[in-house]
């Protein structure tokens, strides 16, 4: 479960990553149908499998068309929005394809598994809107990017903690107790 998070992480720590050089229009059209063309040969990939796998795969697919359609938008136009807009189809698409792979699981460990990916959600959403307020070139910033700071911790925390108090549900007696109160204590709930 932790490996999973871990590669999540992993592939949303290129997130914030700026574009390489802006795109002609020709460029711009040209890599647009070919992100269209290889999520049509990835979905028709996934046709060979079933169940969950198929799920996983449909997912992934369409994450990457969607995260190669974001990359495309930011290299042709470049700026704050576009970059956050990235930002944010990487994570979506990270959250949905991690969603699908906790559906192999049942009950708790599901549950579970469910938090933890919209913990890490959540925290690369709120980083992206702390990065988008960042890059404003508008007066007062400080205060604005302070305050976007403050709301993407209270945001990232309380999905945390939501995530932690999941994993004592798996627990009874004092033992569950405990963890409930360690949660507590550890995100100032």
């Amino acid at each position: 479960m932790k490996a999973k998070l871990f590669i999540l992480s992993l592939a949303l720590s290129g997130v914030f990553a700026g574009p390489a050089s802006a795109l002609t229009k020709a460029e711009y059209d040209s890599q647009k149908s070919q992100a269209s063309a290889d999520y049509k040969v990835n979905r028709k990939n996934c046709g060979s499998l079933k169940g969950n796998a198929n799920d996983i795969c449909m997912s992934q697919a369409k994450g990457a068309e969607k995260v190669a359609k974001a990359e495309l938008e930011a290299q042709y136009k470049p700026g704050a929005k576009t970059t956050r807009d990235l930002a944010m189809a990487k994570a979506d698409t990270a959250f949905d394809t991690a969603k699908e792979k906790c559906d192999d699981l049942a009950g708790n460990p599901k549950d579970v598994c469910v938090k933890d990916a919209k913990a890490v959600h959540v925290k690369a959403r709120e980083d992206a809107k702390v990065a988008k307020v960042a890059a404003d070139t508008s007066g007062s910033k400080t205060e604005k990017v302070n305050e976007a700071r403050k709301d993407a911790s209270t945001e990232t925390r309380e999905a945390s903690y939501k995530a932690a108090k999941a994993r004592c549900d798996s627990l009874a007696g004092n033992a569950k107790d405990t963890c409930q109160k360690d949660a507590q204590a550890k995100f100032g709930m």
